[in-house]
Formats: structure tokens, sequence, C-alpha cells
């Protein structure tokens, strides 16, 4: 009995030490990427789910810090793109192990390209793609109505577009986790179509020579230009974008134009027939009002400026170049004379600025003035040659009023620079206070 207690006494402390030796130890931890952003730098919080640890060593390969001993490291940044790993190595008094897990950052992305369009922005266009995107991986490219339209390569390198207006160009990028897009528009103009239209100048727009002309030009897309004409005529700068055409005599010219902008080149003709000088302008249906009807319709006619003119124009300009002055009495035309312009305050008028003196033959086949016109020969005339030959002088008997009782009637007169001219009076409108005239005017272009 003694030697059995003997025996329990002695091999008691070591079943204590036994025990103490199976202190459990269980290493584990688990992290978060913060706003699930795993392109560099990657922010991960670690937490520590290790159990029965009394020590704590992270090793962080690629991360800031690089290593901690505390049991929770917080947010460790990882600023690299690649394999990264944490390692936690963790112990106590009896064991010690170690964990290790993986991750993956990604590269910082920069996605960026231009386009840069060759030459000019007119069609066909060549546009170069210039790729300045970083952390790529694979790379998808749309090109809207170019060809090619698509591509899957880093450089897509030069895009042909055959269509004028917007374009839209995007990019998609991916870095192995994520799409990255970019988009950007080009505007491209439509291909060079060349026109233009010949338009005489204002003095010439009876199209009788001699002629002046612009060249108006209506290309589109174009950025130079060269002229020329065939029979004669003279450009002022063939190589202006609207230069001036000068025709001397009557006949049929072609006018080219040769429209470039430094992809294509487009010709076009136009012909012009150019009439002989007749040296006579014709008005046809000019109306003309009784004194009352100066503000609505107008009482003054200027040969020169191809118009008539009413109470209420501004003749500071004009005035000068007035050269038929009607006044009428009243609707029932009792009472009508043209007047020289410089007397217009002695009719209800106001005066004329500038105004010059105009010889006015109010009814000639009662004058005996030396000067006489039928209707027929009015009507007959096609150049100046009656005209010409016809000696319109002041006379006191020239000045005489007329009434309606002929129709037509003939005036005739002479401006202050020479020319000669007629009036045919068609027709006497009766309308009350806007009662008029319907005359036609034919007039030397030059004395």
């Amino acid at each position: 009995m003694k030697y059995i207690l003997y025996i329990l006494l002695l091999y008691a402390p070591l079943a204590a030490c036994k025990k103490e030796e199976a202190r459990p130890l269980s290493v584990d931890f688990s992290y978060a990427i913060e706003n699930n952003d795993f392109t560099a730098p990657v922010k991960v919080t670690v937490t520590n789910n290790t159990l029965g640890a009394t020590n704590y060593k992270w090793t962080f390969v690629g991360g800031d810090p690089a290593a901690s001993n505390k049991k929770d490291p917080g947010t460790i940044v990882f600023n690299s793109a690649g394999d990264l790993s944490i390692i936690l190595e963790a112990w106590n008094d009896d064991n010690r192990d170690t964990l290790t897990r993986q991750l993956m950052a990604d590269s910082t992305v920069a996605i960026a390209f231009d386009a840069v369009v060759q030459v000019n922005d007119f069609v066909p266009a060549r546009v170069t793609i210039i790729n300045k995107s970083a952390g790529g991986v694979n790379y998808n490219w749309t090109f809207e109505g170019g060809q090619p339209a698509t591509a899957a390569v880093k450089d897509p390198g030069t895009i042909v577009f055959n269509t004028p207006g917007e374009h839209v160009l995007t990019l998609v990028l991916n870095n192995g986790r994520k799409d990255f897009t970019l988009t950007k528009k080009i505007w491209l103009q439509p291909a060079i179509q060349a026109a233009f239209t010949i338009i005489p100048s204002f003095d010439d727009n009876d199209q009788e020579a001699p002629l002046t002309a612009t060249l108006h030009n209506e290309t589109s897309s174009g950025l130079y230009w060269k002229w020329s004409v065939s029979g004669g005529g003279v450009i002022d700068n063939d190589t202006a974008r609207e230069p001036t055409v000068h025709f001397a005599s009557g006949g049929t010219y072609t006018v080219t134009l040769l429209a470039g902008n430094d992809k294509e080149t487009k010709t076009v003709q136009h012909a012009i027939t150019v009439l002989p000088n007749s040296n006579l302008r014709t008005f046809h249906d000019v109306q003309l009002g009784i004194n009352t009807a100066h503000s609505t319709i107008g009482c003054f006619f200027s040969t020169k400026l191809q118009r008539s003119f009413k109470a209420s124009d501004d003749l500071t300009t004009a005035g000068k170049d007035i050269d038929l002055v009607f006044f009428g009495l009243n609707q029932n035309f009792t009472y009508n004379r043209f007047i020289t312009p410089d007397s217009s305050a002695d009719y209800t008028f106001n005066a004329i600025p500038g105004a010059q003196p105009v010889t006015i033959i109010n009814s000639p086949e009662q004058c005996n003035c030396g000067a006489a016109m039928t209707p027929v020969e009015f009507d007959g005339m096609t150049n100046d040659v009656l005209l010409a030959g016809m000696a319109i002088n002041f006379t006191t008997a020239g000045g005489r009023q007329f009434t309606n009782s002929v129709t037509p009637h003939i005036v005739l007169f002479k401006t202050s620079d020479g020319r000669k001219g007629a009036v045919k009076i068609k027709q006497f409108v009766s309308n009350g206070s806007g009662s008029y005239i319907v005359a036609d005017i034919k007039v030397q272009k030059t004395p």
C-alpha cells in the first residue's frame, strides 16, 4: 500500500506539465478591399481572426508598411500592381503557425487617346489614332463611320472616313478586371463641290457689252481657285475667291473654275451670252403717282439708280441722281407735267438735295421744238440711234402741261449729264389721292 502511494506521488507533477503543453493555436485572418477597388494603390483592411496566440508577426509583400507585430495592423496600402501576399506568423508558448493569403493589385489605369486628322478635315479624311493610355491589358475600339469600323489592338493606326458630319470614336480599355471607357467626337466637312454663278454688275444687268460681272463662288469645301475664260474676257485676279470678269464686246463666253482643297480638285463651267451694246436702257411699267400719292407710290425716278422714290425716302445721297419728277394735280389728270428736279419745291414737294437740272419736253407734238417721237417709234427703239440724233432743248412751250386725253403720251427729256430719253405713258389710273400713271422709259446709257 505504501509502495502504491509512493508511485502516485512521483508521477503527479509530470501529468500536470503534459496538460499545459496542449494549449491550442488557430491562425486565421481576413481582408477587405476598400471600395472594392483593386487598382493600385490598393487599400486593404486586415482583420485578425487568430485564436490562442500571444505574439504576431505580419509581413506585407509590396505593402506599406511592409511589416507589423501588432495583433491588428489596420489598413495596408499596396502601391504596385501584381501578385501580392499577406503573411501572418502567430505563436504562443507552446505552438507557432503561419498563414499566407494572396491578392492581385491591378495596374493603375490612365485612358487617353488623340484623333489627329491628316491634311485637313474634308472627306475623304484620314484620322490617325494615337493611344496615350496606360495600364491596359485589352483594347477595343469603335470608329463610327470609319474603315475599319472596329479594332482590338493597342494602336489601331489610321482610320479612313468617307462621309461628312459627326463621328464618334470609342475606346474600351480593360486592365484584367475592369473596363474603362473614353469617347471622343470628330466633325468632318463634306467633299469638295465646285460651283459658281455669274452676276452682272448693277449697271450691266441688261447683259449688254461692255459688261462687268462678279464670279460668285459657291464652292463648298474648297481652299484654292483657278479661274479662266474663253473668248476674250478679262479676269482681274484669276486666283481670288470671287474675282470680277470684264467683257468688252458682245458674244458667248465660257468661264471655268478649278477648285481644290489639297485632297481633290473639281472643275465647273458656265457660259454667258453678252449682248451687243445698244446704249439704251429700258424700264417697263414704272408707276409714278400724282402729288398726293408721293408718300405711297412715289413721284421721283432715277434712271441711274433704276428705281422710284417716295416722300419718306432719304435723298441725301440719291438726290443728285433723280432724273424725272412727275407732278399730277388730281385724280382726273387735268394737269400733268414732268418738271426739272431742281424745281421740285415749287410743286408741293420738298426740295431735292443735290438736284440737277433736266430738260423736259412734255408735249413734243404741240411745242414745235424740233423734237418729236411717236409711240410706234418709241416701241421700235432697240438702240439709241433715234435719241442720239434728236435735239432736245429747253423751250417755254416744251414745259407745257398735258392731260389724259391722248394715250399713249410721249415725253422727251435730257439729263444733266447729256443722256437723252423718252417716257411713254401707257395708262392713267384714277384712284382718288392714290392715282398714278404707268409708263415705259427708254434712256441712253451714255451721251
